[in-house]
């Protein structure tokens, strides 16, 4: 009985090491297997990654996109948001998050501005947002006529048209915006014609669009360094303000035919300076009442338009200037004729004809076809 014990006590303890030995085995069989596993994603990731990041590359660095040139435009009313997915809707970019991602890194957002850009495919992210900068060689620019004579809404419809501004921008800037303008001291904010006959007829190169701010005052400036010293202590020295003289000149220039500037400035300072004669101080220009009204004038209108600008029943100059003269109309209301000249017609000839007196001119006037239904 004890030997039997013994071996049955022998054959547990000899059965116990094999199942560890299996076990041992089993072991690092499934380390192995977990390894290889884990080189197989690591490797699996890693090809992921590369590939990701070679095509998160090809995007960033415009590599191997199609030849395209795009033109957009970005107004100060667009986000950030509405710029990056202009760009995605025009192949200019594939991944807009990581767009955003590389803007955010480089402070791209605060450097990409309003305004018109030509863009192509080959330009990377920097590229892209260098583009899209205030300072841009890429943003669009138009070149813009001011005509002489041109009035502030004449002029501001003209910049809208050509994609500078609206003219709602362009009016609120001009009535509420203080330009710091010696010439513009005395005159109240609230109305956009407060600018009239300061806004320099020339050639300009705007941006598109530009801040409206900006375009008004590069008009103003223009008007600044055009009308200098010596010419502004002449008017002082006249007894004119340059308000005044500039509403002189603008009356000169909607009456010229391009002939008779300092002819006509002599005509009116005869009846500025001469209340006493016939015409009584009534400068009777047609072109102020349609200033005030923007229709073709009638005998109705001088007769019956109450307003400062009607020079038939308002006595000695009207309230502002009527429209922008050039340099030519302005010394010509500076350095008028001597004349003692009263009245002026245009006749059949396209011409102005000068008279002292009113019987004069209405002899004229009867001699011309062009007065013979009116």
């Amino acid at each position: 009985m004890a030997q039997e014990q013994r071996r049955t006590e022998h054959t547990q303890q000899g059965a116990g090491p094999r199942p560890r030995r299996s076990h041992r085995k089993k072991s690092a069989g499934a380390k192995m297997g977990f390894a290889l596993l884990y080189i197989i994603m690591i490797v699996g990731v890693s090809v992921i990654l590369a590939c990701v990041g070679w095509v998160a590359a090809n995007d960033m660095l415009a590599l191997n996109k199609e030849a395209k040139e795009i033109t957009i435009t970005i107004t100060s009313e667009d986000s950030f948001g509405d710029v990056v997915n202009r760009l995605g809707e025009n192949d200019l970019i594939e991944y807009k998050l990581l767009f955003r991602l590389f803007a955010a890194f480089t402070g791209g957002e605060k450097k990409i501005s309003a305004g018109t850009f030509t863009l192509n495919t080959d330009m990377d992210y920097r590229a892209l947002i260098s583009g899209m900068s205030a300072n841009s060689s890429t943003r669009a620019n138009v070149t813009v006529t001011i005509p002489e004579g041109y009035t502030v809404e004449q002029i501001f419809q003209l910049l809208e048209d050509k994609g500078v501004a609206t003219v709602e921008d362009l009016n609120e800037e001009a009535a509420n915006y203080d330009y710091a303008f010696s010439f513009l001291r005395d005159i109240p904010l609230g109305d956009p014609t407060r600018l009239e006959g300061y806004l320099y007829p020339d050639t300009y190169e705007f941006y598109t669009p530009n801040d409206p701010r900006y375009a008004i005052n590069r008009m103003l400036v223009n008007f600044d360094s055009k009308f200098t010293d010596e010419m502004r202590q002449a008017v002082t020295d006249s007894g004119y303000s340059v308000h005044e003289m500039l509403t002189i000149a603008a009356m000169i220039e909607k009456e010229t035919d391009g002939t008779d500037r300092a002819k006509i400035a002599s005509v009116i300072y005869n009846r500025l300076n001469n209340p006493g004669y016939e015409t009584a101080g009534y400068l009777n220009i047609d072109a102020t009442i349609l200033y005030a009204t923007g229709q073709q004038v009638t005998q109705y209108d001088r007769d019956n338009v109450n307003s400062p600008y009607n020079t038939f029943l308002y006595k000695g100059l009207p309230p502002g200037p009527i429209a922008n003269p050039g340099m030519e109309s302005i010394q010509a209301a500076m350095q008028p004729e001597s004349t003692d000249l009263y009245y002026y017609a245009l006749g059949d000839d396209g011409l102005h004809h000068f008279y002292k007196t009113y019987a004069g001119l209405q002899e004229f006037l009867g001699s011309q076809a062009l007065y013979q239904n009116n």
